[in-house]
């Protein structure tokens, strides 16, 4: 059986704790005013991959509602420190493997940091790696600097976001741009592998036009689990560890999706999906990990990850006039 870190038994522990209290705490309603995506408090840089699942689920254990980030030498260079007791969250951060060329990695083989935050399967990435790197949520930050630069970090953000019209036009199109029709009516959500369909309600069934894009996007990652496309295990009756396995990648999947599309994660389950998914975590801890990476291959299918902003923009270089946002960047 692959073997499990310290640093993910700790991140399958806690996540049972949450679990066992309610909560699916990987669910994250899209707030404009909270500040959106997960960034860097200092660069502004977006977490990608994987990892805004990772610090969703931290955002959600330390009952913040601010999704910027601080590596512990990067905080101390601007004078900020952890707070007495505060625990950090890792991430994924990639590196260079070359001694790994000729060994290709599998997700049932357990190397948790490759899988879950590369952009397609193991094997076509065989060389990188990736290794945990502990952040630090701005709450749980104090400095003499730490007010303005949360309000600065605000501000920032802010200039990015775009209008709900604007975002939930564009989850029309990622969703409807993909290659599995859609069916409306009745009254559940569904995907059936033997039609190749998604059927879901009516709009006007939906409490809000983010929450019926949520359940699309729930769906839809059920659906790259075809034969045909990444070839899951849709076979699973509910109540099986199979059905279990495939629900815990779909609300992931969609929870990436919904950060990508600026829609959040709304989809509602049954309380009995908690104690299917605690039972699957305690039997094998190491399914968390594995379960990532088959979301984030997922998710890139129907809307890839964002590309990284262009080097100018990196190194806090902006067209002249633009004050407001090169005041943004990095310094």
């Amino acid at each position: 059986m692959p073997s499990v870190s310290s640093a993910e038994h700790t991140l399958v522990a806690s996540l049972i704790a949450l679990m066992e209290a309610g909560t699916t705490p990987w669910r994250r309603p899209w707030d404009a005013n909270g500040g959106g995506h997960h960034v860097n408090l200092l660069s502004g840089r977006r977490y990608r991959g994987a990892n805004p699942i990772l610090l969703t689920l931290g955002m959600h254990g330390r009952g913040s509602r601010l999704p910027y980030w601080c590596g512990f030498a990067e905080a101390r260079a601007r004078g900020l420190v952890p707070r007495r007791g505060s625990k950090a969250v890792h991430v994924l951060r990639p590196q260079l493997s070359p001694a790994r060329l000729q060994e290709p990695l599998h997700a049932a083989d357990g190397d948790a940091h490759a899988d879950a935050d590369t952009g397609a399967a193991p094997a076509q990435q065989a060389w990188i790696r990736f290794r945990p790197v502990a952040v630090f949520n701005a709450a749980d930050l104090v400095g003499d600097d730490l007010v303005a630069l949360i309000a600065q970090r605000r501000f920032c953000e802010g200039l990015d976001q775009r209008p709900e019209p604007e975002r939930l036009a564009g989850a029309e199109a990622a969703l409807g741009g993909w290659a599995v029709p859609v069916s409306h009516g009745g009254d559940r959500a569904a995907y059936l592998p033997q039609l190749d369909r998604i059927q879901l309600p009516e709009r006007g069934a939906f409490s809000s036009a983010s929450a019926f894009y949520a359940t699309w996007a729930h769906e839809a990652i059920h659906s790259t689990g075809h034969p045909s496309r990444l070839s899951r295990d849709l076979s699973g009756r509910f109540g099986s560890r199979a059905y279990a396995r495939e629900e815990l990648v779909a609300e992931l999947g969609a929870v990436l999706l919904g950060d990508r599309l600026e829609i959040g994660s709304q989809v509602e389950h049954h309380a009995a999906y908690l104690s299917h998914w605690i039972g699957l975590l305690r039997e094998r801890p190491q399914v968390l990990v594995q379960v990532l990476a088959e979301a984030r291959w997922a998710a890139d299918l129907i809307a890839p990850d964002p590309v990284s902003p262009p080097k100018a923009r990196e190194s806090g270089e902006e067209p002249a006039g633009n004050s407001q946002v090169a005041h943004c960047r990095a310094e």
